[in-house]
């Protein structure tokens, strides 16, 4: 058993608020009877709960959820007044993640969009330690984020920047838009004052990463090591078969030719593979 508490706005410092108009929807009815007697709140049993703390889904945000316990709840008019405080020894779940084993906890995909306070029947601690991965190692030369958030829906592109490639990418960004998913290459965005960290955050992010070997870049090839140490889906693509090095001749590749009709069938072969995977 546990509360399962979510929130708009998140859960900033140790205090919040709770619409008592929200108190225990999505929570069977002999759980309610349970934990509420005639018009009051039995605060005392569901302070014993762990609490899964969520901020509601919304947006291209990499919303958190935390586990921790409520010291006290109290009514304040119209809304339930919260003092909590988070489990420092269990790692955040971004909802991506959360919402991927959320039957386990009794939560429906709905829940995830509504600020409410739900009991909920099922073991959180089981649930978690079943899937979620330990805490996660600190790399020496590059930051990773503390909690891994994959978005189902993002493609990284890993390729040279020269002027040569911009309709390779233009074959590979229509590509991945057509399956309904979105996709960026360093170059897009600038996140960090240092390259690398963008670089690792778009591939930390995403569930495909797709790279381009033409031409044998090092850059490319450190970046393929970096998403399949991660566990990444990675797409190998290239002009030239040669530019393989023996380390990846083993992994099935895309070969095109960077031209009208072979920019086209590149685009058709991702199309295809990225909606085996996605």
């Amino acid at each position: 058993m546990f509360n399962l508490l979510v929130r708009g706005d998140g859960w900033g410092g140790n205090c919040s608020r709770m619409p008592i108009s929200r108190m225990f929807e999505y929570t069977e009815a002999r759980l309610i009877d349970f934990y509420k007697s005639g018009n009051k709140f039995n605060f005392d049993q569901l302070l014993s709960l762990p609490t899964l703390f969520v901020t509601e889904t919304s947006g291209n945000q990499d919303q958190i959820a935390y586990v921790g316990k409520i010291n006290q709840a109290s009514v304040n008019g119209a809304d339930i007044v919260i003092d909590f405080v988070y489990d420092d020894s269990i790692q955040p779940v971004g909802n991506n993640q959360l919402q991927s084993f959320a039957s386990d906890l009794c939560i429906e995909r709905n829940q995830f969009f509504r600020t409410h306070w739900a009991v909920k029947d099922a073991d959180l601690y089981k649930a978690l330690l079943r899937n979620l991965p330990g805490k996660r190692l600190q790399p020496k030369v590059f930051k990773l984020n503390e909690v891994e958030n994959i978005d189902s829906k993002f493609v990284s592109v890993m390729m040279p920047f020269q002027a040569s490639f911009k309709n390779v990418y233009s074959a590979i960004k229509a590509a991945v838009e057509t399956v309904g998913c979105k996709c960026a290459r360093a170059d897009d965005i600038w996140e960090n004052s240092a390259i690398i960290e963008d670089i690792v955050s778009l591939i930390d992010r995403a569930a495909v990463v797709i790279c381009d070997c033409t031409g044998k870049n090092p850059n490319v090839f450190y970046e393929i090591g970096i998403a399949h140490a991660l566990g990444r889906e990675v797409i190998l693509i290239t002009q030239n078969a040669a530019d393989m090095p023996f380390d990846l001749q083993h992994i099935r590749h895309l070969s095109y030719l960077n031209n009208g009709e072979g920019l086209k069938k590149l685009q058709e072969a991702l199309e295809k593979r990225l909606s085996d995977i996605v």
